[in-house]
């Protein structure tokens, strides 16, 4: 069974729309003993980094989140659940954030001629062609809404870039733990194609 976390924030009922379409039993919840007892766990998110923070712990869920992606079960990150995965960001000055991962989450400058927040279709420069992007073509099209991007992820947990005037580190993998910064809910065939492969072993 698939576990959503709900935070109070998130883009949940898409995530679980497209698990619905895939056939996969999926509950969006908040119960500590629900996402312990998941094989699978998603962390969605829209929003403010620093709020969302805020409410993760202020719903006591940050000891099991970290859990959740301690590498024991099939993790995924989606959009800010990617970044809340790391240990800071320049939206939120002095909010920690889950620190599974090191790297900086940054501002897309906007001195670049580019529309910020980055939104829509852009191509993804597949670093690893296993795990999530299993049978994925490189350089697929993915949807993505966010005006903060990773950086300076170690380099062997980085699973996927995109250029958007910037190079954005948009997808990191690290044994069962993943992230995407765009969408695979909002991103059609290809989309669905990688929640397959997330979610192979339900």
């Amino acid at each position: 069974m698939i576990a959503i976390i709900d935070y109070g924030a998130g883009n949940l009922q898409s995530v679980k729309k497209a698990l619905d379409y895939l056939g996969c039993e999926s509950v969006v919840t908040a119960d500590k003993e629900v996402i312990e007892s998941a094989s699978h766990i998603i962390l969605p998110g829209v929003g403010s980094f620093g709020d969302a923070m805020d409410s993760i712990r202020s719903r006591g869920l940050e000891e099991i989140i970290k859990n959740a992606a301690s590498g024991e079960k099939k993790f995924l990150g989606i959009c800010l659940g990617l970044q809340l995965l790391f240990e800071e960001s320049e939206e939120s000055p002095g909010v920690k954030g889950l620190g599974i991962f090191k790297g900086s989450i940054v501002k897309i400058p906007e001195n670049l001629g580019l529309k910020v927040p980055h939104m829509g279709w852009n191509s993804v420069n597949i670093k690893q062609n296993f795990g999530i992007f299993e049978g994925i073509k490189d350089e697929s099209y993915f949807y993505f809404v966010h005006s903060f991007y990773l950086k300076d992820a170690e380099s062997d947990i980085v699973a996927g870039t995109a250029d958007y005037g910037v190079n954005i580190q948009c997808a990191v993998q690290k044994g069962k733990v993943s992230a995407t910064q765009f969408h695979p809910e909002k991103s059609g065939k290809i989309g669905l194609e990688l929640l397959k492969n997330f979610v192979a072993e339900v």
